[in-house]
């Protein structure tokens, strides 16, 4: 006998329809994916800002802080890469479904894996923002020192030198930080949930 087949679904009498209506906006997934330096935590940083002023609850699920706790045992394989963002999918639906907005940032390297996320919550529920931006630019940013430690041999399996990065085919936002300010790039996200009537009754 299997596992699973002694585990039963629990439904509870407030649902996540509820809660979003005790928050006074929708809850949904804000997944912004791009190379180690492109701005990711900076970005979502200021959205949620933005967010907060306006009254919506959020969370930040970040990388580096979840590698530092949920995620401490995983290393950068592509195995345990794709773990990685299976956890946190399942985090970020449970905060969806809680009636919060989560911004999660990850490198999120390959597709399929950001696909599975998308596909366990709702339509609509799981926002794709590309931070897009050159490996020369994030490399000559590199605010962590990694791309220097990956150049020469360091730090292996790194994104974009060592590993690939696959990018998004058909995401809901494109963000240009090697073109834009990062308060452009901000508006155009805040531009976006606004219009697609993200921001709740009064936003």
């Amino acid at each position: 006998m299997g596992q699973q087949e002694n585990i039963y679904h629990h439904s509870f009498s407030v649902t996540k329809e509820l809660r979003q209506a005790l928050h006074g906006h929708k809850s949904y997934i804000l997944w912004f994916t791009g190379l180690s330096g492109s701005g990711k935590s900076t970005i979502a940083n200021m959205v949620e800002g933005r967010l907060h002023k306006k009254g919506i609850s959020t969370y930040i699920l970040d990388g580096d802080n979840l590698r530092k706790g949920l995620n401490e045992d995983l290393g950068f394989s592509s195995e345990d890469r794709e773990e990685n963002i299976r956890r946190i999918g399942e985090v970020a639906k449970i905060f969806v479904d809680s009636g919060i907005v989560v911004l999660a940032t990850f490198i999120s390297p390959y597709a399929s894996d950001r696909d599975d996320v998308r596909k366990k919550v709702h339509e609509g529920e799981f926002l794709e923002i590309y931070v897009k931006c050159p490996l020369e630019a994030c490399e000559k940013r590199d605010p962590k020192g990694l791309y220097k430690k990956a150049r020469i041999g360091e730090v292996t399996h790194f994104t974009g030198i060592s590993a690939p990065y696959e990018e998004p085919v058909n995401p809901e936002i494109i963000i240009e930080t090697s073109q834009y300010s990062i308060e452009e790039c901000v508006l155009q996200i805040i531009d976006f949930l606004k219009d697609n009537e993200h921001l709740g009754i009064d936003n």
